[in-house]
């Protein structure tokens, strides 16, 4: 039997049963479609939240100060420790595994515009801190060293901040009362598509030089806190480089404990969060969460092909007459076997053509279309197409070996008696 006249019977016997053939198909095309879309979407998420943890800053770390916990050359344990700007200075000056380090003075004070009033936070920091807290302009300029150097009174909004205090109207160069304080708008940020955050989104707040806001709103006298000139809400750094991560966190307690007199290893004295162990976190998460995803549509594909396996026992048993006759007629156990291993090598190379194409272009679609924030665009996987073409081979064989030799077994006169 020829491999033309082999095809040409597989063709004759999908006909006759479309529906049947159209449905076993169905269930490789999804199969397959479902290891890349599902494998695509969960690294699509690894992306997307790494991209977000990105918008917080580069390689950011937050120190803020706490209580210690152990005594430390005679000092009692429960001390409180304030950060104040001279510990950013002694970080930027002595920690050299630091490429950049701001304060951060947060105040919630009123605002006043030409247009309309808010209430809401404003930051004061050093300039270094619009880089790594990736703080992107729209419009206008950023605070600037010689800003901070003079203590001038100047804002840079951020979008939402713009848009209550100026709505539908200019900003830069306009004025704002903070807390009947004059200051000048000199730049507008970009709107942040930020879901993760220490004190709030960035665009809700207004940011203006750390020399100027401690001047002109110092923070309020806590009753017996003792708080000194120079009190600070945190200090915010960037590693330089990420493979030195731990060692440069290790190396700003160090620094803030001899100058604050507690143990460097006490992680009460001082609390330390940063993007870095977020991240990592993050990516276990969804590491874990797309091979779930890739073993959930592994699945699907191995039961499209008891499917197969299903269909071709069916096959079998329904042409056992058709069987007996041909071997009656001088067909060999070997054509029987390649027929019917041709109609299921058929069935799920087809379909299985079918189920990346499916797959790919529906990533691809996906990848060029905008979508909300909350789903994530998708990414081909070429180790999820490499485990979709094998899992389909050992489909291929499983699913075609043994209904032909089932058929192969019968004998002519059992197959002929058959009703």
């Amino acid at each position: 039997m020829t491999v033309l006249e082999i095809l040409r019977q597989a063709f004759a016997t999908f006909r006759a049963h479309k529906m049947r053939t159209f449905l076993t198909m169905f269930g490789i095309v999804w199969g397959i479609a479902s290891v890349i879309l599902l494998v695509g979407l969960g690294l699509g998420f690894s992306v997307d939240q790494k991209k977000h943890m990105q918008t917080l800053g580069k390689d950011l770390v937050i120190v803020w100060g706490g209580r210690t916990s152990s005594q430390v050359g005679g000092r009692a344990a429960g001390r409180e420790v304030q950060l104040n700007v001279d510990d950013a200075h002694l970080i930027q000056n002595e920690c050299y595994l630091v490429k950049n380090v701001s304060p951060e003075l947060r105040r919630s004070i009123p605002e006043v515009s030409q247009f309309n009033s808010a209430s809401r936070g404003v930051v004061g920091m050093w300039p270094s801190y619009q880089d790594f807290r990736s703080l992107l302009l729209a419009e206008g300029r950023l605070i600037t060293d010689d800003d901070e150097r003079e203590g001038r009174r100047v804002l840079v909004l951020g979008s939402k901040a713009h848009r209550q205090l100026f709505p539908g109207q200019p900003a830069v160069g306009a004025a704002v009362l903070v807390k009947s304080v004059p200051y000048t708008v000199v730049g507008v940020l970009q709107e942040k598509k930020q879901n993760s955050n220490y004190s709030g989104p960035d665009n809700d707040y207004l940011f203006a030089p750390y020399s100027a806001v401690s001047r002109d709103f110092p923070p309020p006298i806590k009753p017996g806190a003792g708080i000194t000139r120079g009190w600070l809400d945190d200090i915010v750094f960037e590693v330089g480089d990420p493979e030195d991560h731990e060692a440069a966190v290790l190396q700003v307690r160090r620094a803030l404990a001899r100058v604050h007199h507690f143990d460097a290893i006490d992680k009460d004295a001082v609390f330390i969060w940063d993007t870095m162990n977020g991240a990592k976190m993050l990516e276990k998460i969804f590491g874990v969460v797309t091979i779930f995803f890739g073993c959930v549509a592994v699945v699907t594909l191995c039961l499209g092909g008891i499917g197969v396996m299903n269909i071709m026992l069916v096959s079998v048993t329904e042409r056992t007459r058709e069987i007996g006759t041909r071997k009656a007629i001088g067909a060999t156990r070997r054509d029987i076997v390649r027929q019917f291993f041709a109609e299921s090598a058929m069935l799920t190379v087809v379909s299985g053509l079918l189920g990346l194409s499916f797959g790919i272009g529906t990533c691809i679609a996906m990848g060029a279309l905008p979508l909300p924030d909350f789903v994530p665009h998708p990414i081909i996987s070429p180790i999820s197409i490499v485990v979709s073409i094998l899992t389909l081979s050992l489909i291929t064989v499983t699913a075609g070996v043994y209904p032909a030799q089932r058929a192969a077994e019968m004998t002519p006169v059992e197959s002929l008696r058959y009703e």
